[in-house]
């Protein structure tokens, strides 16, 4: 097998965000920004998606900023997973 093979194929999604809820529990609420150009008006527009993240500590804040992974489901809304805490809340 070559060393390419032996690698995934298709690896996981990584993000970064902010966390905008923690109330639930080993669950936060992560707003991901993303910008992109309207089709027909070539302005930039920032689009905002609200993700589930497993929190298996519930150290996490609101206002903190995360880096997650995509995982498998954990349950019905939460898909990802914390892998790191970049910065915390002030």
């Amino acid at each position: 097998m070559t060393e390419e093979n032996n690698q995934r194929a298709n690896r996981r999604k990584v993000r970064e965000g902010l966390v905008i809820s923690n109330g639930m529990d080993k669950t936060a609420v992560v707003a991901i920004v993303d910008r992109v150009r309207h089709r027909k008006y070539n302005k930039i527009v920032r689009r905002t998606s609200k993700l589930f993240v497993h929190d298996a500590d519930n150290d996490l804040n609101v206002g903190d900023r995360v880096r997650i992974q995509e995982t498998r489901p954990l349950s019905k809304k939460k898909r990802w997973r914390l892998i790191e805490i970049l910065e915390r809340a002030r």
